[in-house]
Parts: structure tokens; sequence; C-alpha cells
């Protein structure tokens, strides 16, 4: 058993030209290991290429770490609810993480591979650089600058793709940021949202966030709640939600045009 037996094939992903719209930094690449496609950018590196050959090592190496971990626990990538990491005290950090992650949401373990992943990577490749930031499928591990701007991608709502989220820090942070969504994409949703978008102290918990608060908007009327119920989490700093035409938004982040 593999990560894929929980995913669809990489064959069903749709290409993700939103990357183009990118504003690159020094040096900027793509790493794809199965239905794993992590887009990376650097800041301060020297583009060296040598940085994409590690990308490529690391993930492969944390991949292998959940692959095995699922063959010997295969219910436990089943999962749509949460799992003790308590139970499982001999697992690698990776899984860790994302355990402790679905704890904290709500939500099976899964919900918090992408961000996990991009997290790991990413901070592998922090040495020596000014700023990284690794993007999977939507969900992004950014650190080392004191300030980013990002774009929120909400489907077919009119706010898509121009409206974005400015985060602000007096010294260089490192933070995860993902997004969830009923309507786009091959991820498991139980509501129709357009977006939910989490900032958090982790991908991990950022990207298991998204996908259980995405899961609780059915209509326009679910978004204060969502956002509000969201900023409980410990470690969700940020929330932005949309459906349709609607949205709502809290915590310690700046609503921009894009």
């Amino acid at each position: 058993m593999a990560i894929e037996h929980n995913l669809p094939h990489p064959s069903s992903y749709r290409k993700r030209s939103y990357r183009g719209l990118a504003d690159l930094a020094e040096f900027s690449f793509a790493v794809q290991v199965e239905e794993s496609d992590l887009w990376v950018s650097v800041l301060g590196s020297g583009g060296t290429l040598g940085l994409k050959t590690l990308a490529h090592e690391r993930l492969l190496h944390y991949r292998a770490q959940l692959v095995s971990f699922l063959q010997r626990y295969p219910g436990w990538g089943e999962s749509l609810g949460p799992v003790m990491a308590a139970d499982y005290p001999l697992a690698p950090a990776l899984v860790r993480g994302m355990m402790r992650a679905s704890e904290s949401a709500g939500v099976g373990p899964m919900a918090a591979v992408a961000g996990t992943l991009a997290e790991a990577v990413g901070r592998d490749l922090c040495a020596g650089s000014l700023g990284v930031v690794v993007e999977n499928g939507g969900d992004i591990f950014l650190t080392g600058c004191p300030e980013y701007s990002l774009a929120i991608f909400a489907g077919t709502s009119s706010l898509s793709g121009r409206l974005g989220l400015r985060l602000v820090n007096s010294a260089p942070f490192a933070c995860g940021v993902c997004t969830s969504s009923g309507r786009v994409g091959h991820s498991l949703s139980f509501g129709r949202a357009d977006a939910v978008t989490i900032v958090a102290e982790n991908a991990a918990l950022a990207d298991a966030v998204a996908t259980a608060m995405a899961n609780r908007v059915a209509k326009k009327a679910d978004l204060a709640g969502v956002v509000e119920k969201a900023l409980l989490v410990p470690g969700v700093t940020g929330v932005v939600a949309i459906y349709g035409d609607d949205l709502a938004a809290g915590g310690q982040l700046e609503l921009i045009d894009i």
C-alpha cells in the first residue's frame, strides 16, 4: 500500500497554472514524486541547482517514512476522525505531527499530508537562505522573511485571484498557509466552500484545520461561525472563508487586492 491508496492518481490532477503568476524569488523550481508536486522558491540561495537535488531527496525520504507507516497501519490512513499520537509512540516525527494536527482539528491525519510534506522539505532547505516558500497543491509553508503576500484561489468565486492576504511580522517568521475547498480540487470535503484559508504556526495544523472548517461551510451564513471556530484552535492565527461572492475573515492578517 502507498500514499496513492488514499489519493487520486496523478493523472487526475489539474495543471497548476497559477504557479506561473507567482512573484518568483531568486531561484524557483518544481519537484514531483508521484502525487506530491512541490513548487519551491528560495531567496538568497545563490541559485544553486544543488537545492533542487536536495529537495527531491528530502521529499523521497519523507514520503518513504509515510508509506512505510501506512503499510504497517493501513487503517490509520483511512480514518476520517482524529488519531491520537499517544497511541503510536514509535511513529516518525513527521507522522506524529500529522496526528497532533488531526487531534486539534477533529479530522483524519491524512488531511494534513500536503502541508506536512511542504514544511518538512522547506525546513531542510532553510540553511543559507534568506527565505523559503514551498507550495504543495495550494498548501504552503513559508519562512525567513518578515512579510509575505499571497493570492487566494477560490474557484469560480468573483474573489478568486483578486483577493489576497498579507502576513507581516517584525522579524523573519515561519508559518503554514493552507486552503481547502468543497468545489475545487481532488481533496475530500463535506462542505461547499469555495475556499477556506488558514494561517497557523505550522503547515500540518493549517492543512488539517482548513479541511475541518471547509467541511462546515454549507451556505454563506456559515462563514462567520467558521472563522470564529477556527480562531479558537490553538496555533491558528488567521482565517479567510469564501462562499460565492461573500467572505468572512479574522485574525492576524491583512486582506489585500491583487
